[in-house]
């Protein structure tokens, strides 16, 4: 374990499926990191969307079979849970004062300060994509490598602040009731999802819950800070996904306009809401594994390097991170069976 004088680890004998949670106390509150695979690994750090643990948002990418030896071979998984958004979590304390995006990132600064990891590569969904990129624009020298799913890095259009306003006000006062979890399904799933989806499949992502949680994060990411300098100077290699019908489908377009070109990648995902790693896993898995490939991770995995080291990119090659070639539209992967009626 890292030393921190800030982070300490609530010992728990407490396993996730094959994962085990801490609990890290970083200098803004306490965190859940749930950690899978070896040590002695690269490390990627992965954080959810709003409303979503990390089993909820990542589960149909790490655990089909492609994703497993892909990932799971080559990576020690830190997956971090927003404060309060673990399974179990009790209500965080109305005397404890909202988080600002430069704080949620910094909690990330001091989950690697515990687990003593230094460069990491980061996979991110929505607003944990826009924590992610702060975070690396904050500690450059700590990321080595962005995978964003329908992120965010602009502050909120008056739509979107408007509807999450309206939306936290339901949730402050009526808890995650019925208009709440259809909202934030339509956030994530496309229409057709939506319309095979019924109440206990919601149910299944969304109960178990604190609300009041979810407020406090959702507030967080209504009053986010415009990213788009801090992009401009970001020069870690980056992959965004985005579903084309992803409420945050524009967002996607102009962050990766805004980047360097060297060091982007935009992949559009035909038949797609925002949360691409559970509606369709497998058409993220094709453009990963070559973007891996550029820091010598191979299925299975062929390290030349010490596998505790920072993952080195020495070998990209410059078709792969080129919009040219891989902002291309991928056919629809069908990874779910349609529910019947």
């Amino acid at each position: 374990m890292g030393e921190s004088s800030d982070s300490v680890s609530v010992d728990v004998e407490r396993f996730s499926f094959g994962g085990k949670e801490h609990h890290v106390l970083t200098r803004h509150g306490p965190l859940s990191v749930c950690v899978y695979g070896d040590l002695e690994k690269p490390a990627l750090v992965t954080y959810p969307d709003v409303a979503l643990d990390y089993m909820a948002c990542f589960q149909g990418l790490f655990f089909c079979p492609e994703g497993v030896s892909l990932l799971l071979h080559n990576f020690c998984i830190y997956h971090v849970n927003p404060p309060g958004h673990e399974l179990g979590a009790v209500a965080i304390s109305s005397c404890d004062p909202l988080l600002s995006g430069d704080q949620l990132a910094d909690q990330i600064a001091d989950v690697l300060d515990f687990f003593g990891l230094y460069s990491v590569m980061c996979l991110g969904v929505t607003a944990g994509a826009y924590v992610l990129t702060l975070f690396s624009s904050k500690y450059k020298e700590r990321v080595c490598g962005l995978i964003l799913v329908s992120p965010l890095c602009k502050t909120p259009s008056w739509k979107e602040w408007l509807s999450n306003k309206v939306m936290s006000n339901i949730l402050y006062f009526y808890g995650m009731c019925g208009l709440i979890k259809e909202w934030l399904i339509q956030r994530y799933f496309s229409k057709e999802i939506c319309g095979s989806w019924q109440a206990p499949e919601s149910e299944i992502v969304l109960d178990g819950r604190q609300s009041s949680n979810i407020w406090r994060f959702l507030q967080s990411m209504n009053d986010r800070c415009d990213l788009t300098d801090a992009l401009k100077k970001l020069q870690c290699r980056t992959l965004i996904f985005v579903g084309e019908h992803s409420p945050f489908h524009s967002d996607a377009l102009y962050m990766a306009a805004k980047m360097d070109g060297k060091y982007i990648a935009l992949v559009e995902v035909q038949a797609c809401g925002s949360l691409v790693t559970e509606e369709q896993p497998l058409a993220m898995l094709i453009t990963m594994e070559y973007f891996l490939a550029g820091y010598g991770l191979h299925r299975p995995s062929q390290l030349n390097c010490s596998p505790r080291s920072p993952l080195s990119p020495s070998h990209i090659s410059p078709e792969l991170l080129s919009p040219e070639s891989m902002g291309v539209k991928l056919k629809p992967i069908k990874t779910r069976i349609s529910l019947e009626v």
